[in-house]
């Protein structure tokens, strides 16, 4: 993506089933949940680099001693960092008495981070609060075993005021204004209101002996209904891990399917993270095993090894997050990798349509890295292309073909190359404007002589174009110095026009290049009372309960073809004094969902948001940018 957002978070979750003894004899280590863990949250450091955290539980600790582990970073490698805290726990033990590091009992006695459930996170911000309390895993504490709640999640709730007002009227006074704070507070209201439940049953039993009642609440804490009460209100996007003192712990996922969720189990453990192939590297497990959590249900694995899959919210139409497939997720997902170069295929008739099917001429070239797998399919559309040209043009010959026209016919291949390459030593750390905008048109460089001047085109594969700042400062540039005569910047996805309120940093409408286009063009047709009646209706429907709103902005879109809107954006993005012409093509919303069919989710092309909540941040987000202020549209 030329343009960089800060998206998504990660979570790794393990539940080891057997005793530490157990993995020291099979696997050589007592660490066995540890180490798997560090490699559950490497492989997917894509999805966080402002932070991370990991969090362990002890089972069956007697009373006094330390159960509960946890461990934050913002170092600029988080994870290495946190694993190199505990490390060094466990380095000075081998130094003293190495013989200890083989003792199970003595380790899960002595030192910290030796649980058997554990709980990992990397963190994406994505309003600035990058400080070390808004690193996950957050932490409620209690003297009571059952009371105590670690969570951590990938999410972000669209109605923070109203769970706020929630927790105000349960009489709770929350210190932040914040999902994180509210999701938290909650989750343990509920969590202490089973408890007590729990522990008034079992005292109007006749059961005097507290201890014992304490031990009777472990076993039988209902997740499912703890869950079930505390989403109730939510509105949102999430994939949401947590551990309850005692042992129990889930993972639940959204109605609406946003956030990823997988996992596996056997006899040995129970593994979840929010990508696929993280589990399947981790422990090497074959892709068909491992299961994707069903939207508003929740893995749940009780402290005596019990799993299962429940329904904790009625699910609703899945609209899994497209974005993951088309930027986000690693693609060595093997369905995320087809999709990727479907998308790449699906674009061809576009683009050579642009460049009048003159393939000889024409250079394909992509933005690195993410757009790679798409080029791929792009380029493999392109070879369909040409040899069904070289079979009409040798099947449907009147006369003889000479030798010299048929090598000509066989020698046509796409014309591949590496024509952008990103300086990743570069960094844009100058404070003032003028010069910060001097340092971006640096960042990527170019391979020289591999373009005729004034006579190829050259085709550029991005995979999304969000804000079109680089392009038109960095990108555009040093390709016009080539000499094409036609630049072509190609999106494997369709146009962003709406602000993300599920998890990503889009959250503005002014950061969207294609949001200006259609700005642009009302105003050259004269057609300012659309902006003013959008703007007056946004701002009513604040006075509305969520459920009742709609989507307002679309109607800033209507008047225009999503051509007219790809032409003012090329436009726009061209810097001046730009040599080629520059044409820009989008994917389709229908060819997106051609090449991502299980991942329907589009708001942010479509304006189609799954929760009524969606359509009060949109419009929020409109009300924001006609005041001239810049802030997201949601806590």
């Amino acid at each position: 993506m030329s343009d960089q957002i800060k998206h998504e978070c990660g979570v790794a979750f393990i539940r080891l089933l057997k005793p530490l003894s157990y993995y020291q004899q099979k696997y050589g280590t007592a660490l066995y949940g540890l180490n798997k863990l560090y490699l559950l949250m490497e492989k997917q450091h894509n999805r966080g680099q402002d932070g991370a955290g990991v969090a362990t539980i002890k089972l069956d600790i007697e009373p006094g001693k330390r159960y509960i582990s946890r461990h934050r970073s913002m170092a600029s490698n988080a994870v290495a960092d946190i694993f190199e805290y505990i490390q060094k726990k466990f380095a000075e033990v081998q130094k003293e008495a190495p013989e200890k590091l083989t003792d199970a009992v003595w380790l899960k006695e002595n030192m910290s981070f030796t649980g058997e459930v554990l709980l990992g996170h990397l963190r994406y911000g994505t309003h600035g609060k990058n400080k070390i309390e808004s690193c996950h895993p957050f932490l409620r504490q209690n003297n009571w075993k059952t009371r105590n709640l670690v969570i951590a999640g990938n999410f972000n709730m669209t109605n923070v005021d109203e769970l706020l007002q929630q927790l105000y009227d349960l009489g709770q006074h929350p210190k932040e204004k914040a999902d994180t704070v509210t999701v938290l507070e909650k989750m343990g209201h509920f969590l202490d209101t089973e408890n007590q439940n729990l522990f008034d049953h079992f005292k109007s039993e006749g059961n005097d002996d507290n201890i014992e009642i304490s031990k009777l609440i472990a076993d039988n804490i209902n997740v499912q209904r703890v869950l079930r009460r505390s989403a109730r209100d939510w509105d949102g996007g999430y994939t949401i891990a947590g551990i309850m003192g005692h042992g129990d712990a889930f993972v639940m996922r959204d109605p609406s399917g946003i956030r990823p969720a997988f996992y596996y189990y056997n006899d040995e453990i129970v593994v979840a993270a929010s990508e696929r192939p993280a589990i399947q590297t981790a422990f090497n497990i074959q892709l068909e095993d491992i299961k994707e959590i069903d939207p508003g249900h929740a893995l749940i694995v009780k402290k005596n090894g019990k799993v299962s899959v429940d329904m904790f919210s009625e699910p609703k139409e899945k609209k899994s997050c497209s974005f993951e497939r088309i930027y986000f997720s690693r693609g060595s997902d093997a369905s995320i990798y087809r999709e990727r170069k479907q998308l790449g295929r699906l674009l061809c008739d576009q683009i050579l349509k642009c460049v009048d099917h003159d393939v000889h001429n024409t250079v394909f070239s992509y933005i690195p890295n993410t757009a790679e797998v798409a080029f791929y399919g792009m380029v493999e559309g392109v070879h369909k292309y040409i040899k069904k040209y070289q079979r009409d043009k040798l099947l449907n010959r009147a006369d003889k073909i000479t030798d010299e026209e048929l090598t000509e016919v066989l020698k046509l291949a796409p014309r591949v190359e590496k024509i952008a390459i990103k300086d990743v030593k570069l960094r844009t750390f100058i404070t003032q404007d003028a010069d910060r905008s001097e340092m971006v048109a640096h960042v990527y460089d170019t391979t020289y002589g591999l373009i005729k001047k004034d006579k190829d085109m050259l085709v550029v594969l991005d995979d999304s174009i969000v804000r079109g700042t680089t392009l038109k400062q960095s990108i555009l540039k040093i390709l016009d110095r080539l000499g094409p005569k036609k630049i072509v910047v190609v999106s494997s996805a369709p146009q962003i026009r709406y602000p993300d309120c599920y998890g990503i940093d889009m959250s503005r409408m002014g950061e969207f290049v294609a949001f200006e286009a259609a700005i642009s063009l009302l105003k050259e047709a004269g057609k300012e009372d659309v902006i003013l009646k959008v703007y007056q209706q946004c701002k009513d429907s604040a006075k509305l309960p969520k459920e009742e709103v709609v989507n307002y902005v679309k109607a800033i879109y209507e008047p225009f073809t999503d051509q007219q809107i790809s032409d003012r954006i090329a436009k726009i993005i061209t810097p001046k004094e730009t040599n080629a012409k520059v044409e820009v093509i989008y994917q389709t919303l229908d060819n997106l969902h051609v090449a991502c069919p299980g991942h329907t989710g589009d708001w942010y092309f479509s304006g189609n948001y799954p929760t009524p909540g969606g359509n009060k941040v949109v419009n929020r987000a409109f009300v924001n940018w006609m005041e001239g202020k810049n802030q997201r549209a949601y806590m």
